[in-house]
């Protein structure tokens, strides 16, 4: 009982973001009627958007905060941000990777520039939902400089940014049993942990982080404080967090008390 509820609540909380990223604003007297829940159950969901900074209260409701975003960008307008500190964290997290192990590796920019970093790792099974790192991969294969990874790369729909998403990618990754997960995030925050604009995305990280031994979760400090429509698994579930040494101070503090790891990359210790 208490998993359907808190589901049902996820629920809510999505449309309740939903609304909010479109109108800019909800009214707590219109959410009663179109969710079909009581005055008390849509002020408990607007505290707890709140909290994670997805929302702002306001009297009657709540407007969007500025760190928001129902917006995805294509994998190409991402690609040249921040690639200095792509490149740090791609290092770092290579480090996490042993020879002859299964390594997922989701969409996203970050976690492409990981992979770039694996291809020479021998006996690795490379599984992904994102068409650049397979063709990555595949382009290794095709040069035949050395043993390349084995790939295996998931069906469903592409989104904007370039990663295979729905039924079909679910169920083919349900059926997988991974050492360890490569896991990037359009936002991370405090609450709402880490978080994408696209919904479908957001069901398809889920069934790639249920697959996984452990967890390496790759984000630059630009992400932090960013939260997209869905939440896709909570800091408590990364193993190690990778980011670069312009993480501020107060986000490592609440990385460093919930992630398994914080590793800085380029820093000592």
């Amino acid at each position: 009982m208490a998993e359907q509820a808190a589901q049902l609540a996820h629920q809510r909380r999505v449309l309740i973001l939903d609304a909010v990223q479109r109108d800019g604003t909800v009214r707590v007297a219109d959410l009663v009627g179109r969710l079909g829940v009581s005055d008390m159950t849509i002020r408990r969901d607007l505290d707890a958007l709140a909290r994670s900074g997805a929302v702002e209260k306001v009297y009657g409701g709540a407007v969007a905060t500025a760190g928001t975003s129902a917006h995805e960008p294509g994998f190409d307008a991402k690609s040249d941000q921040g690639a200095a500190a792509k490149a740090a964290i791609a290092a770092t997290a290579a480090t996490l990777v042993e020879p002859g192990s299964v390594v997922a590796i989701s969409g996203g920019t970050t976690a492409y520039a990981v992979a770039a970093r694996l291809l020479g790792i021998p006996r690795l099974t490379i599984v992904t939902n994102s068409l650049p790192v397979a063709e990555l991969v595949r382009a290794a294969a095709g040069q035949g400089a050395g043993p390349a990874p084995t790939l295996l790369l998931t069906g469903g729909s592409p989104t904007p940014s370039a990663a295979l998403v729905g039924p079909l990618a679910e169920l083919a990754i349900a059926s997988l049993h991974v050492d360890l997960l490569v896991l990037g995030a359009h936002g991370v925050a405090e609450g709402a942990g880490l978080t994408t604009p696209n919904l479908t995305e957001a069901q398809t990280n889920r069934a790639l982080v249920a697959s996984a031994r452990r967890i390496a979760v790759v984000a630059d400090h630009s992400k932090w404080g960013v939260v997209g429509l869905s939440g896709f698994a909570a800091l408590e579930q990364a193993d190690w967090f990778v980011t670069d040494p312009g993480m501020p101070a107060p986000a490592r503090a609440v990385l460093t008390e919930t992630v398994g790891e914080l590793l800085i990359a380029g820093e000592e210790g």
